[in-house]
């Protein structure tokens, strides 16, 4: 018998990885949502190496159809959910006055309705096992810029679903919070270092020291600090808490 099954989108690559695997140190068995099959086949494979079960679904969760797939494809293996951790997701990071409707529409149909829609389709079996939702989201909601307003637009519209789903949560049992990462060494972030280096003709070290220096933080934060922090929010230990934002960047965001 399955005694705890954890549901972890984005999970081929970057904090999804890290926090799949971070779980799977909890959970007797881990249900790997990704657009990239063989990453994903990677990761199954380290967790069966821990002695834990995987499940591999590739899918892109943008499709309205992908979500209630996920959830079905779950409980026809394990027949529970205990944690929905919603990771997939990336914005672009473009100008206020250079996104597209499309630009706009395909941010919100992956990291958002794609998240709303999992945690709606998920739901009776959290309310069954009185299980946990955590959404990701980002500082940039709370220090929006218009050089990347998609980002901090859709980080905050998701704070503020995580916290309405946390109210329903209150009457059905089930526990929602959501995670903002600051600024945390990922491919995706590398890649973006290396693209802002080239256009100013530094070296990408001196990239990073000039984005610390900007951002007066110590250093970047790796992909496994969100996934330990992803790991205390559905535990046991974390029960109490809900409709609670963590924020974990470094001190980026300066507490009022």
């Amino acid at each position: 018998m399955t005694n705890s099954v954890a549901i972890v989108t984005g999970s081929s690559s970057g904090i999804g990885r890290a926090t799949a695997l971070r779980l799977a140190r909890d959970f007797s068995a881990i249900v790997l949502v990704a657009r990239s099959g063989e990453p994903l086949a990677e990761v199954s494979e380290l967790v069966r190496k821990m002695g834990k079960q995987s499940l591999v679904i590739e899918t892109d969760l943008g499709a309205p159809a992908s979500a209630d797939m996920v959830v079905k494809e779950t409980l026809k293996r394990f027949e529970r959910i205990d944690a929905l951790i919603n990771i997939a997701g990336a914005v672009a990071g473009l100008d206020v006055f250079q996104m597209t409707d499309d630009q706009w529409e395909s941010g919100m149909a992956l990291k958002f309705h794609g998240a709303r829609r999992l945690a709606i389709h998920a739901w009776p079996a959290l309310k069954d096992s009185k299980g946990s939702i955590v959404f990701i989201s980002g500082n940039a909601a709370d220090i929006p810029k218009a050089s990347s307003a998609a980002v901090a637009s859709i980080n905050a519209a998701i704070e503020a679903l995580a916290k309405a789903f946390a109210d329903r949560g209150l009457e059905d049992g089930v526990q929602v919070n959501s995670i903002s990462p600051g600024a945390i060494l990922t491919g995706r972030r590398l890649a973006m270092l290396e693209k802002a280096a080239a256009a100013k003709s530094i070296s990408l070290d001196e990239m990073k020291k000039t984005f610390l220096k900007q951002a007066g933080i110590s250093r970047f934060g790796e992909p496994e600090d969100i996934a330990e922090l992803m790991a205390f929010a559905v535990s046991p230990t974390s029960r109490f808490m809900t409709g609670t934002v963590l924020r974990m960047d470094g001190g980026e965001v300066k507490s009022n």
